[in-house]
């Protein structure tokens, strides 16, 4: 780790750490407050993929939709309308939208292949925009004159890297430039999590072996032909099954780094917090 206790990190001029979490446990609200009330330069990797990586195909995506509609179809041709995303970090409904659930057409969903596509789509994004935190360490420094930096991932880069392998690229280039800290929740938290989830169900990125695997027995469970399945209905069976995938993978990942305990991160409510908290768990984990 590039802080090996509280006195180097405390007495470090530059503090650059890599928050990691299932979603909704603290991740984006930790880097906020950082950013609104302290020297913390706040790059989200969700809107780093929104913007950057998948920006045209979530406008192209628009555009496809206006063209059904003959009056918009004619002003698009004519370039008398522009389409434009307005993904922000509090709002990522453009990304997630794109992302959409697989499942019924006549109900919201997309036909399977091009839902896979789209989950592709986001892997490799997902990767080269956490493989450009580096560049951006630095552009906070250099053109902002920021000392701080804080990278907020994505619920999904679990599944975008081999926590088990050494040698894997986006994990190394992620731990010898930041310090990796995992907010790891309990199983109550988990509980809140699909009940969250259940009253409105969002897009998720899944690794592509554990989503073939989930659409196919939940086809035999349900009886149901994948033209037929209730988008909604699919993502909110297959949630907490992708938190249990997720787990493990969040465990190995925080061998790389440090964990801190989603009920101490709730209390966070200033920098000085956090950098308190984070220094007790470094000394903590040389004991």
């Amino acid at each position: 780790m590039i802080y090996e206790n509280s006195n180097v990190w405390k007495n470090a001029k530059q503090k650059k750490v890599l928050l990691f979490a299932m979603s909704g446990l603290g991740k984006t609200h930790v880097s906020s407050m950082l950013r609104a009330q302290g020297d913390w330069f706040h790059y989200s990797i969700d809107y780093r993929i929104g913007t950057r990586y998948m920006g045209e195909y979530i406008v192209d995506n628009f555009k496809k939709t206006a063209m059904a509609v003959p009056f918009l179809a004619e002003l698009l041709r004519s370039d008398s309308i522009s389409i434009a995303s307005n993904i922000t970090f509090e709002n990522l409904a453009p990304l997630s939208t794109y992302l959409g659930k697989p499942g019924d057409v006549h109900k919201g969903g997309i036909p399977f292949d091009e839902y896979r596509n789209r989950q592709s789509q986001h892997h490799v994004a997902e990767q080269a925009a956490l493989l450009d935190t580096p560049e951006f360490i630095h552009r906070a420094q250099k053109i902002y004159n920021y000392q701080n930096f804080v990278c907020d991932s994505g619920g999904s880069i679990c599944e975008v890297v081999d926590p088990w392998n050494k040698q894997d690229q986006v994990l190394n280039s992620l731990s010898s430039n930041l310090l990796m800290v995992w907010i790891a929740g309990t199983e109550a938290h988990t509980t809140e999590l699909v009940h969250r989830f259940d009253k409105s169900p969002k897009p998720m990125c899944y690794q592509p072996e554990f989503l073939l695997t989930s659409w196919k027995e939940y086809q035999i469970e349900t009886g149901l032909n994948p033209d037929k399945l209730n988008p909604n209905d699919f993502i909110r069976w297959t949630y907490a099954r992708a938190l249990a995938h997720r787990q493990p993978r969040y465990e190995k990942m925080a061998e790389w780094g440090i964990t801190l305990k989603a009920d101490d991160v709730k209390h966070i409510s200033s920098p000085k917090d956090f950098e308190d908290l984070v220094g007790q768990v470094l000394d903590a984990k040389n004991i």
